[in-house]
């Protein structure tokens, strides 16, 4: 985290966060939302006692999804592909603090993210939006293979239900252990989708749960990190069940691991 005492004097911190201090090409602020990067994002405000007037922002390591989330709609309501993915990746950050308890679900989201982000990439035009993956599939007749993107996003949306879960247990049980948190968690949204033996390796997972004490404490930053977890939980799980409900509308929304 990047600290300033003078406008000129700099501890720790990058070049990236010394340009944003900086105001150069702009704001501070300009230069921040034109970078986008989830580590500007985290690692670069504490600034305190400058000696001249600038933008001071208070973040957490939710503030990149917080902002994206504000995109993942068009004008007319409709979920867009890329702003939805990014969003999902810059919750990554957050999922690198839980270590090797997380190591599965991180692993499969980016796998699924990956996925999506392809077909994407192929024709960001025809797959501007984000269901037209699965109406592509279901007119071919592939959007139950396990390989599909339809499977892909039925599968992140339901570790990002796993997640929101995680961050509500943990504002609304202060007295829970990690394990607890995340075990409560699971059990409410994964679980009856996956077979014995991936329900087995979660079990084994979260005996390697971090210290909730520390674990918050890593992921707070300069910002209101209660604040800005029940923002994160309010605004992106209508977010989530929209896409439950597209999905299930299609027949698709009760696939079980393969």
């Amino acid at each position: 985290m990047l600290h300033t005492n003078r406008c000129g004097g700099r501890i720790g911190g990058c070049e990236r966060a010394n340009r944003i201090c900086d105001g150069r090409d702009g704001t501070a602020g300009a230069n921040l939302k034109r970078i986008g990067d989830v580590d500007a994002y985290f690692d670069i405000f504490v600034l305190n006692r400058c000696n001249t007037s600038r933008l001071i922002m208070e973040v957490t390591v939710f503030t990149p999804s917080l902002e994206g989330m504000k995109a993942i709609k068009s004008d007319q309501g409709e979920m867009l592909t890329k702003p939805f993915l990014d969003v999902c990746k810059n919750i990554l950050p957050v999922i690198d603090k839980f270590g090797a308890a997380m190591a599965l679900v991180k692993s499969d989201i980016g796998g699924n993210i990956t996925r999506l982000e392809n077909k994407y990439n192929t024709d960001p035009s025809k797959f501007k939006y984000l269901y037209t993956f699965v109406q592509v599939e279901v007119e071919t007749k592939t959007a139950k293979s396990s390989s599909s993107c339809t499977n892909g996003l039925l599968w992140l949306t339901r570790a990002m239900d796993f997640l929101v879960e995680l961050f509500r247990n943990l504002l609304e049980h202060p007295d829970w252990a990690m394990s607890q948190a995340c075990s409560d968690s699971y059990n409410k949204t994964l679980k009856k989708w996956h077979g014995w033996l991936a329900s087995s390796g979660f079990t084994v997972a979260m005996k390697l749960a971090p210290d909730r004490k520390k674990f918050m404490e890593v992921i707070g930053g300069s910002g209101d990190l209660n604040a800005d977890i029940e923002k994160f939980c309010s605004t992106f799980a209508p977010l989530l069940a929209e896409i439950h409900k597209f999905l299930a509308s299609c027949g698709l929304d009760d696939m079980k691991a393969s």
